[in-house]
């Protein structure tokens, strides 16, 4: 991988982990169009490392309270101050991670097409400006009941198909709910922490069994660009996000769409 692949991927991965606009679909994507070879299984875990590491930075002071907070209520069986929302959080993990052990290989092979990433692209960009229009924004992220958690949990699962969005459809999820954009967004990234931990986890498994050759230069830049990149991203989204909303994104999305379906029918 020459440095304008490197930093190109590194920096896409970074802003569209968190935007709802779908990483997967970019990634995908940019190699057909710029016509590069794959960028190869241990550049995707070294991206991944990146926004992670940019996500817990973010939430530093958070993590350390929720943590603190869940321990507590797994010591004295009660619920005390944020732990109600750390066990959201580890519970709104389990339909995706179930999802991804029983159906990811299938998911990668099958549905892994610009077709279906236009499809999908279009399809849940009108679900979110629908969620956005429609949405009361009254409720904050610590309100969420169970129900709550399983219906976003179920929808982070749905965003295994490339193209749907994780933060997009969570955030989806969480507007219907009626929570706040802000409220959804933190919850979206907050649920990113675990998903993208299993999904590293996996892909690391699969580096260390396998025996391919690393470029160290190019996953140390990779993860340093994304993790820039995604921090960046996540600091200015939830900065500008109740004066500029969801149409932004949505309006990309069936731009986007509407370019795939030209390209590629």
């Amino acid at each position: 991988m020459d440095f304008i692949q490197v930093f190109a991927l590194a920096l896409l991965q970074g802003l569209t982990e968190f935007l709802p606009i779908s990483s997967s679909a970019h990634l995908i994507l940019l190699p057909i169009i710029a016509n590069w070879q794959d960028q190869g299984l241990a550049f995707d875990v070294a991206v991944h490392v990146g926004t992670l590491t940019a996500v817990v930075f973010y939430f530093r002071s958070a993590l350390k309270k929720l943590t603190a907070d869940w321990i507590k209520s797994v010591a004295t069986q009660q619920s005390i101050g944020d732990s109600r929302l750390a066990w959201a959080v580890l519970f709104g993990t389990i339909p995706v991670g179930l999802t991804g052990l029983l159906l990811g290989d299938w998911i990668e092979t099958a549905l892994r097409s610009p077709l279906v990433i236009a499809a999908t692209t279009i399809v849940f960009g009108l679900l979110l400006g629908y969620a956005d229009w429609q949405g009361k924004r009254v409720r904050s992220e610590h309100h969420l009941n169970w129900q709550d958690i399983l219906f976003i949990g179920i929808a982070q699962a749905v965003a295994l198909i490339p193209g749907t969005s994780r933060s997009g459809i969570t955030i989806t999820a969480g507007l219907m709910l009626g929570l706040t954009r802000e409220a959804a967004a933190r919850f979206s990234f907050l649920l990113s922490i675990p998903v993208i931990l299993l999904a590293g986890g996996l892909k690391t498994i699969e580096l260390v069994q396998s025996s391919l050759r690393i470029d160290w230069a190019a996953l140390v830049s990779g993860a340093l660009f994304s993790a820039i990149s995604a921090y960046i991203c996540i600091f200015l989204f939830l900065k500008m996000l109740d004066r500029i909303g969801m149409w932004p994104f949505v309006i990309y999305r069936l731009v986007l769409g509407g370019f795939l379906l030209w390209l590629f029918l």
